[in-house]
């Protein structure tokens, strides 16, 4: 079922350039979403606290750290050819560069569920939005025609894995991570922290 899956997605760009384009275009920026997610989230966090969001924050990539270190040792099992290198001509790929990477697993699609589990785990709210982010990354992979709908669907498997791994065995050393980081960053956000809670007092009282 993998190449009738990525078939059907990957062709239904074919003549579609105005849309193959901006699905290109959210594949390449996605890459940036979830890092700016984790700042922002640690910026939400309540300084001096090892607060929901902060500890998401760390956590997240953390995770990502496992599960991209899972797929190395994957891929070095089975080095798998990118859809347009094992069908040439029938699959096509959209406006993005090509990757001499192994196709299986999906890094961006593991590191983007590690994220985005991770903070589901720790902050409900904030992850189911990641959640929807990530699976939108994995299928703009697939569509894009960089990897087999497999590829992203072990990289959620590895993600979502990696994620609870860290959450759950790993909360001390996040802990102490989120001191650490607190103690350098919280001189420059405390302040500005407080400072938005104050106008938010103001503006709703």
């Amino acid at each position: 079922m993998d190449w009738p899956i990525f078939h059907f997605l990957n062709h239904s760009l074919v003549g579609h350039d105005l849309l193959a384009d901006e699905v290109a275009d959210f594949t390449t920026m996605s890459l940036w979403i979830f890092p700016v997610a984790v700042v922002v989230l640690w910026l939400l966090g309540r300084p001096g606290t090892r607060s929901p969001l902060r500890m998401a924050a760390v956590a997240a990539p953390l995770a990502a750290l496992v599960g991209l270190g899972v797929n190395q040792v994957v891929s070095h099992i089975w080095a798998r050819a990118r859809p347009t290198v094992a069908h040439p001509g029938q699959a096509h790929l959209f406006f993005v560069p090509p990757s001499g990477d192994p196709s299986f697993p999906s890094d961006h699609a593991t590191g983007a569920f590690a994220i985005a589990f991770a903070v589901f785990f720790l902050s409900r709210r904030a992850g189911v939005v990641l959640l929807v982010l990530a699976t939108l990354v994995a299928l703009s992979r697939v569509f894009v025609g960089l990897h087999y709908p497999s590829d992203v669907g072990a990289g959620l498997l590895i993600g979502a894995s990696a994620a609870w791994a860290v959450t759950r065995f790993g909360r001390p050393v996040t802990g102490r991570l989120v001191d650490f980081i607190g103690r350098i960053s919280d001189p420059i956000v405390g302040p500005l922290w407080r400072r938005a809670a104050r106008g938010r007092a103001a503006a709703q009282g």
